[in-house]
């Protein structure tokens, strides 16, 4: 007999258990699928716990800092040359050696010179015999004059004949005059050979600076026939040395004359020199967008030289007592930026908006929250979301850990 006649056949008592019990087979197995799913998305939602390192929050020195790199010029620099021509006889210094303000660096051959002196001598001799001469005939046609005053007078000399002698004594003055002028022109010739046999004694001068420099090319040899204006030697002042670097827009402003300065070389990698910002250009370059910043240094044992290269350090701000955390600590978790409290006893890490200052380096100051404390993770952080567990090891879990360490942990 088919299921559908013995239905047809059954009373309406079994019909009804029939169907209380297939709603109850039915509710079974809803509730079993039910408990099966829930378990499953247990296993899917729960988090593994994460292995970490931490570093403590820390109180202490925190600068901010601008680092620049550059180069070294001389302070001041020039080249010595001839103010006149000739052969240079002899040259007195050489590359590297100390010059002193008004010191005699070169010599010309002077015979040249000294024979325009000589030469400028005798034409003032001749000057001033006609001076003496004209001035002698000045003073007869003067005492003529007088005496022709008196005759006129008393009527003894003519009209013609006073304006005779008259003019015979302004022509005696006009010679004089001549004659001066001659003589001082003999004077100033004479001025001026000695002048020019004074340049062939080449000088090395400067107004400003310290009283020793030093030389730093050479442009020529003795025995070298020599134009005037040719160069001969570059002298440089080492003492201080000058360093430029170039700053953008960014650190511009923030750089003022009379801002000290540390100055470290790749040469002297453990020794530290002191500078200053002396000028700041007053414009940043269309083609770099960069400023020219001009350090002097300190350079007493003259260890730094012009070319090297240098790396400079400006200090603008510092913290005494900050409460510094290391940079790498620093995560953003949506739109807030903050760090991963270690919570060491139950092994969880909960995340902390904070706020930072100065950052100098692997170093970050926390301004906000003020109160922050314990410690930060700084490695596995990149994995954890707010209230995930963490690994430490046991030891650091033990002993609390000195301040200063760290903890590390691996999986197991």
């Amino acid at each position: 007999m088919k299921f559908s006649e013995k239905v047809k056949t059954m009373s309406l008592t079994q019909k009804l258990l029939l169907l209380v019990g297939g709603l109850l087979v039915i509710l079974l197995l809803w509730r079993v699928g039910q408990a099966i799913f829930k378990e499953a998305n247990a296993k899917n939602n729960r988090q593994p716990a994460v292995a970490v390192i931490l570093s403590p929050v820390e109180n202490g020195l925190i600068r901010d800092v601008g680092r620049f790199s550059g180069t070294l010029i001389p302070k001041s620099q020039f080249v010595v040359a001839p103010k006149v021509s000739g052969k240079l006889k002899k040259l007195y210094v050489n590359i590297g050696d100390k010059v002193t303000r008004g010191q005699v660096v070169a010599l010309i051959d002077d015979e040249e010179y000294q024979q325009q002196v000589a030469q400028a001598e005798a034409d003032l001799k001749v000057a001033r015999a006609n001076f003496e001469e004209a001035r002698s005939a000045l003073e007869l046609a003067k005492k003529d004059l007088e005496r022709a005053v008196t005759l006129h007078q008393k009527g003894i000399y003519s009209d013609a004949q006073f304006d005779a002698v008259q003019a015979q004594y302004e022509s005696q003055a006009a010679r004089f005059k001549v004659a001066e002028a001659q003589v001082a022109n003999r004077e100033a010739a004479l001025e001026t050979a000695r002048l020019r046999l004074s340049y062939t004694r080449i000088i090395a001068t400067w107004e400003t600076g310290s009283d020793i420099r030093y030389v730093g090319e050479r442009y020529a040899d003795e025995g070298a026939l020599l134009s005037a204006n040719t160069p001969i030697i570059s002298i440089v002042e080492l003492q201080p040395i000058t360093a430029v670097i170039y700053a953008t827009d960014k650190e511009y402003f923030r750089i003022k004359v009379g801002q000290e300065v540390s100055i470290t070389s790749g040469v002297f990698p453990d020794q530290v020199f002191r500078g200053r910002v002396t000028r700041v250009a007053p414009l940043l370059k269309e083609t770099t967008r960069q400023a020219r910043i001009e350090i002097d240094i300190d350079n007493e044992n003259n260890l730094l030289k012009p070319g090297m290269f240098v790396n400079a350090q400006i200090e603008y701000d510092r913290r005494e007592n900050a409460r510094i955390i290391p940079y790498s600590a620093i995560v953003t978790r949506g739109n807030a930026q903050g760090v991963f409290i270690a919570d060491i006893e139950n092994r969880k890490a909960y995340f902390k908006p904070i706020k930072t200052g100065i950052i100098e380096g692997e170093k970050a100051e926390v301004l906000e929250p003020a109160d922050l404390s314990g410690y930060v993770v700084t490695l596995g952080q990149h994995l954890l979301q707010d209230g995930m567990g963490i690994i430490l090891p046991e030891e650091g879990m033990q002993t609390g850990g000195p301040a200063g360490s760290r903890y590390s942990g691996s999986r197991g």
